[in-house]
């Protein structure tokens, strides 16, 4: 069985005992479970930890389940995401599957039925391709960025990054010829996307372009309004 090889869950619920209760409940069938408690430390853990499974209750503070999962999907499209809602509409279901949803339940549920669901989710998603945040090498023009070990290269230098820059440049080749939202890397790198934080990352923006203006082919363009988009060749 899936839970056997110890899955990793995120659960996100910002009720305190049903919390407890449910992650109690799925490490006594031998997932390995990590509780969050808003929509913004859930983000953060996601980006910081590899999870097989992610299990989201709707209405959570800081950032909302859909909105939360519409954030991990930029990142993963495959993990695989169950939202908890009390809310039973139809329009309710169709949002949630809309953002990225595999499975829905409505409160009250029996802690049964979602282990149940969650094992048989597994078992349909087990050996989809690895998570796309394992990726650790890049090739951008006449640079490679190796993120482990923070280093950026090129034939004429090699530049050790700090953790931070590290991970600005990793979500931007992630999402390579694509637009990547201020919000998302604000809350995935710092864990808040307020005014101050914002400019800070106008400043990370500004030293990556600095670092790559070795090769012209390389460049990091800014989307008015919306985040930015890393562009090669």
């Amino acid at each position: 069985m899936m839970h056997d090889q110890k899955a990793n869950i995120l659960l996100v619920e910002d009720d305190q005992n049903l919390g407890f209760v449910i992650q109690d409940a799925l490490k006594r069938k031998g997932f390995n479970v990590h509780l969050c408690r808003d929509g913004k430390e859930g983000l953060r853990q996601f980006n910081e930890h590899p999870y097989d499974l992610c299990v989201l209750d709707v209405m959570l503070p800081s950032k909302d389940g859909f909105s939360l999962a519409e954030d991990i999907r930029l990142t993963n499209a495959e993990v695989p995401i169950v939202f908890l809602t009390a809310k039973s509409q139809t329009e309710d279901r169709i949002a949630g599957f809309k953002a990225g949803g595999d499975d829905y339940l409505t409160k009250p549920f029996s802690h049964e039925e979602l282990i149940l669901r969650i094992e048989a989710i597994l078992r349909r998603t087990h050996g989809r391709s690895e998570d796309p945040r394992n990726r650790e090498r890049f090739e951008l023009g006449t640079f490679t960025f190796d993120h482990r070990n923070l280093v950026l290269s090129h034939p004429t230098e090699e530049r050790k990054l700090t953790k931070k820059e590290a991970e600005v440049l990793r979500l931007l080749c992630m999402h390579q010829d694509q637009v990547l939202p201020r919000e998302l890397v604000l809350n995935m790198v710092w864990g808040d996307d307020t005014y101050f934080l914002g400019r800070s990352l106008d400043v990370f923006i500004s030293r990556l372009r600095k670092y790559l203006k070795a090769d012209p082919s390389v460049q990091i363009v800014n989307v008015h309004g919306v985040g930015f988009k890393l562009q090669v060749g």
